[in-house]
C-alpha cells in the first residue's frame, strides 16, 4: 500500500491512540510521545509537523508494526 503523502504527525499520532492502543504521555516541543503496553511496554516519539516526511512516516509505522507484530499495511489501512 502506498504511504500518504498528507498525513500530519497530530493525524498519525490520533489513529495510533484509536486503533492501536497507544496513548498520549505528553509532548516536548514538537514531539508527541506516545506510549503502550501492549503486548509490552513501548514507546516512540512522533514529531508534530504537517506533513511527514515519507522517510519519517515509514519509520515510525515499520516500528508499530514490528511491535505489534502486524503488516506496514494493516496499519495503514487503519489511519
Amino acid at each position: 500500500m502506498r504511504l500518504p503523502r498528507n498525513l500530519s504527525g497530530a493525524e498519525l499520532a490520533a489513529g495510533l491512540c484509536r486503533s492501536w492502543g497507544y496513548a498520549v504521555v505528553h509532548q516536548r516541543g514538537s514531539h508527541i510521545i506516545l506510549e503502550t503496553d501492549d503486548p509490552s511496554h513501548h514507546r516512540i516519539s512522533i514529531p508534530n509537523h504537517d506533513p511527514l516526511r515519507l522517510g519519517t512516516l515509514n519509520a515510525i509505522l515499520r516500528a508499530v508494526a514490528d511491535h505489534k507484530g502486524v503488516s506496514r499495511d494493516d496499519l495503514l489501512a487503519t489511519l
